[in-house]
């Protein structure tokens, strides 16, 4: 049932992204049957060249623009217990905490030795002083 409803949903992606290749393909060809007239075969080229870079560059800003989020303001408390203050800091960055948590896995993957050590670390607690 989920694998029917994925390959659905796959299916349909694939469908829209066919009709906006044709689409972007015919708005093309309509541009240059527009200015080939007046300025040439090499021109009307050089027109939907230069219209598709000016295109890709304002998304690529748009895009830029919209992924940058104002800097948090709240500074990170240092009081509170070590969880509280992880969960901080996980809330106000939560990219370079998912980053993390991909490259400890990659490296747990890689070495479970490392794991097991940091693992035992956390579990054994801290040795007691004399």
């Amino acid at each position: 049932m989920i694998f029917r409803r994925i390959l659905l949903a796959l299916m349909a992606a694939s469908a829209f992204a066919a009709g906006a290749a044709v689409m972007v393909i015919a708005l093309a060809f309509a541009l240059y049957a527009l200015v080939e007239p007046q300025l040439g075969r090499a021109g009307a080229a050089a027109t939907v060249a230069a219209t598709t870079a000016a295109l890709i560059g304002l998304g690529g800003l748009f895009l830029a623009l919209a992924g940058r989020r104002k800097p948090s303001k709240e500074p990170l408390s240092i009081a509170g217990s070590l969880l509280e203050r992880a969960l901080a800091f996980v809330r106000q960055k939560p990219i370079l905490t998912a980053s993390a948590a991909v490259g400890a896995g990659f490296m747990a993957v890689r070495n479970p030795k490392y794991l097991g050590a940091v693992l035992r670390a956390f579990l054994d607690g801290k040795p007691p002083t004399k």
